[in-house]
């Protein structure tokens, strides 16, 4: 059947057969292959669903029958409703047609749950290679398809600062399982690569206080939270955006101390911000930073920098965002800063590349930057510093 189908010589991973009867009658059998196809991600596949009417074969690769997303879906449903010089036009209106696709949408989506709520290892092993191989397309249901979308967000896998493992297998479920008592929100942080997720500055505090992360590397991810908000009443957070908010978990003696650290280094943060000029919406201190300098975040409503890269990347215009800065008031790089006058406008350059770097951003003058490092280095030397 799967060879006839879709011309595909492996066994399927998982599939279903169902007859319906009511207002529609039509049957369907639907599989998922145990590997993806070459052509997964151009959105436009050569093989899908096929639609017959009354066993009679109408057309091949039917669309309107499964949304995008399930694209990876091979089979046939056999309709005995729809009429036999039924068009690609008039399954684009009838409530026929309408009625299967949702039918359809809802078993695939029970199978694919059956699978990852599985007790037994041979499942739970199918639900590990079918993500591997579509859970990226699987991502995209989360923005193409409301009225599912918390059925798709169980269903969702990633990985995060809790697993050593690089393998997507931490699910929304259990990360809401596992978070500390009085934490309201499910921390992520979104970046080009697994390593630089990993590495993030923004995770210092994290690390510190044992909260989990998850960690997005790959490009939907992006438009995965920014179509999905909350999971399960709670609200998903970038820890790269806006000011630290750990709710309840904050410590009111840290806040205090950030509020005075922001006091004593109005000045060098008004100063710092001068001198970096359009680069920058602002400076400030925090203490989300137990390790590194400075790093970059964005503002509340504004997009994140990794955001406006991949958009970049695409050829898409986009009008830039200036980041805001903030500093480590403890680290001996902003210490030193704080006292310096002759090279204070190098350093500051230098604290911000670093932090643009650091988040996987890209110099606009990598040669100056160079000069500078360069310089101070020589300089440091000579002092014997």
């Amino acid at each position: 059947f799967y060879k006839h189908v879709a011309h595909d010589f492996e066994p399927p991973l998982a599939y279903l057969h169902a007859r319906v009867e009511g207002k529609q009658e039509y049957t369907q059998l639907l599989y998922i292959p145990s590997r993806a196809p070459f052509d997964l991600f151009d959105r436009e596949p050569r093989h899908g669903i096929k639609l017959y009417v009354r066993r009679v074969f109408i057309m091949d690769d039917a669309k309107q029958l499964l949304p995008n997303y399930l694209r990876f879906v091979r089979g046939v449903i056999d309709s005995n409703d729809l009429p036999l010089n039924v068009s690609r036009e008039i399954l684009q209106e009838s409530k026929d047609i309408e009625a299967i696709r949702a039918g359809a949408v809802k078993k695939v989506l029970g199978l694919l749950d059956d699978l990852a709520q599985s007790e037994q290892e041979d499942e739970k092993a199918k639900f590990k290679t079918f993500w591997k191989e579509f859970g990226q397309v699987l991502k995209e249901g989360v923005a193409e398809d409301y009225a599912n979308r918390e059925r798709i967000a169980k269903l969702l896998r990633f990985v995060s600062t809790h697993v050593d493992t690089d393998e997507q297998t931490v699910s929304f479920s259990d990360y809401v399982g596992r978070m500390k008592d009085g934490q309201e929100k499910i921390y992520y942080v979104t970046a080009d690569s697994l390593k630089a997720a990993r590495t993030s500055p923004h995770l210092e505090v994290f690390r510190k206080k044992g909260i989990e992360v998850l960690l997005l590397a790959e490009r939907v991810d992006e438009w995965l939270v920014a179509n999905l908000t909350e999971f399960e009443g709670k609200p998903l957070q970038s820890v790269a955006k806006g000011s630290l908010d750990l709710g309840k978990l904050e410590d009111e003696a840290e806040k205090k101390e950030q509020e005075k650290e922001a006091d004593d280094y109005k000045e060098l943060t008004e100063k710092i911000k001068s001198t970096l000029g359009e680069q920058v919406k602002d400076v400030r201190v925090t203490l989300r930073l137990p390790e590194s300098p400075a790093c970059l975040v964005a503002d509340s409503h504004d997009m994140s920098g990794n955001l406006e890269r991949l958009l970049k990347s695409a050829g898409q215009k986009v009008n830039p965002t200036k980041p805001i800065l903030e500093i480590n008031p403890y680290h001996p790089m902003i210490q030193r800063l704080k006292s310096e006058q002759t090279h204070f406008t190098d350093w500051s350059h230098i604290l911000f590349d670093q932090a643009l770097l650091a988040e996987g951003g890209q110099l606009e003058d990598p040669a100056g930057f160079v000069r500078r490092i360069n310089e101070l280095l020589f300089l440091t030397a000579s002092n014997g510093e």
